[in-house]
């Protein structure tokens, strides 16, 4: 046995230098936007899991921080890689590891947010340093991201919102369905951070003044607050959810009212139920995620709501036929690219035959598990004709016991341009423009009214 002898001191173990303050959030970055890109990972779920953003001894504002460059790259990913590739010569060195992020996260914050150049730069190259395979490239990540400072008003005059900031698949679709200069106002609004909107319970006008907000003419409130939502008045007491404005009206289509039973189909997380619910229609809310129905009966408790919450696969849900049913179907969720710009790096236009068949197949459903006269609406947060228009005109022409039934105006806050010849809905995300870009524009929905007639 070998024993401490007295009069010697126990040796110290040496603590490791602390990080930097920001660099912990700046790997996060960088690994978040490579998994989005390289592994269509969501950029939420990849946050939510490192354990770098989760460790105590780091600023728990690092989280919102990784987000923040995070988001701005991948919401200007095409000009940020052309920037880049202009300044590497060679292209990037083989088995360089994490250099590539690296230099893109420093770039985001050099372009688009207010970062010190000095900071961008220093921070970027200690993470480069900080991993073997991209440590020898150290001196490379200085002099590339010194360039894209020095360049900075140059490379943002150069750049272009549908060439460089829209991946071509989807430049190329939105160019054929819409037309170049639309296909140009919905990716230019891509390019601007949305504020929040909120669907209040009652007194909208109200709540906006609380709040420092305004009442759109759809009726909900959109806010100039950057502080965390939990923090705001109102959200304990369960007064009003966060709802883009686009997606807090196809639930309002069905005319929900008190004793109306209303089925609603792919349900969670949640805001059409409650917006049914706080109308006091009976909800049933249908979802095959168990776990996402937690987060929707989390948010009932909050808002003092209730529905009949449903863990099943849509497709196989049998009941009794309802008053109304609606069907927020999934989607490709292109229209939801200005408030989560990862959806634009995630998608491929391969995965769309897949998600029109199951939104055909819950179109059909959803007519079966409505009462005659009843009335049935169709959304998706897509931009796609596939997934909106033509899936009304298909099942139209296969059910004669159906038909449209139009939209006004007057119901979606006099937004007339907001709606089709047809009657439909169709919201685009430069629609409510104004001078501010960020309490402008709306989420790209497409929503239908339909009623069975027999």
């Amino acid at each position: 046995m070998i024993r401490q002898q007295r009069g010697f001191p126990r040796a110290q173990a040496r603590t490791p230098e602390p990080s930097p303050p920001g660099l912990s959030a700046r790997v996060a970055a960088a690994r978040a936007i490579a998994e989005v890109v390289t592994m269509a990972r969501p950029l939420e779920e990849r946050l939510a899991a490192d354990l770098a953003l989760r460790d105590p001894r780091n600023d728990p504002r690092d989280r919102a921080l990784a987000r923040s460059i995070a988001t701005a790259a991948l919401r200007r990913l095409g000009t940020i890689r052309k920037a880049l590739a202009q300044r590497l010569e060679k292209g990037l060195p083989r088995r360089s590891g994490m250099l590539e992020w690296t230099l893109v996260a420093g770039a985001a914050q050099l372009l688009f947010l207010d970062t010190p150049d000095h900071a961008a730069v220093d921070l970027a190259v200690r993470a480069a340093r900080g991993e073997a395979a991209s440590a020898p490239f150290a001196g490379l990540v200085n002099a590339v991201l010194r360039g894209v400072a020095r360049d900075r008003a140059a490379i943002l005059a150069a750049s272009d919102p549908l060439d460089d900031d829209t991946p071509a698949w989807l430049a190329a679709r939105w160019r054929a369905t819409y037309g170049d200069e639309a296909a140009r106002a919905i990716a230019a609004a891509h390019r601007c951070e949305p504020t929040l909107d909120l669907s209040v319970k009652s007194d909208a006008a109200g709540w906006a003044e609380r709040l420092g907000g305004t009442v759109l003419p759809t009726g909900s409130v959109r806010l100039d607050s950057h502080r965390p939502v939990v923090e705001l008045e109102g959200y304990a007491e369960g007064e009003w959810w966060v709802q883009d404005a686009a997606a807090a009206l196809p639930a309002r289509l069905l005319g929900a009212r008190a004793g109306l039973r209303v089925v609603d189909l792919c349900a969670a997380p949640g805001g059409k139920s409650a917006e049914l619910a706080a109308a006091g229609a009976l909800v049933t809310a249908v979802d095959r995620s168990a776990e996402r129905l937690k987060v929707l009966a989390a948010n009932f408790e909050r808002l003092k709501l209730h529905a009949e919450v449903v863990v099943a696969d849509a497709l196989a849900y049998e009941s009794e036929p309802f008053d109304a049913a609606l069907v927020d179907a999934p989607c490709s969720s292109t229209g939801t690219i200005r408030r989560h710009p990862d959806v634009a790096w995630l998608k491929r236009a391969t995965e769309l035959p897949g998600l029109v068949k199951l939104q055909s197949q819950l179109l059909d459903k959803a007519v079966a598990l409505t009462s005659p006269g009843g009335p049935i609406v169709y959304c998706t947060c897509s931009l796609e004709p596939e997934e909106g228009e033509a899936q009304i005109t298909a099942l139209l022409r296969r059910n004669p016991d159906v038909r449209r039934a139009p939209i006004a105006p007057a119901e979606v806050g006099g937004l007339a341009e907001c709606l089709t010849p047809a009657g439909e809905l169709r919201t685009m995300p430069f629609h409510m423009w104004g001078d501010d870009p960020r309490r402008s524009g709306l989420d790209g929905f497409f929503a239908a009214r339909l009623v069975k007639t027999a």
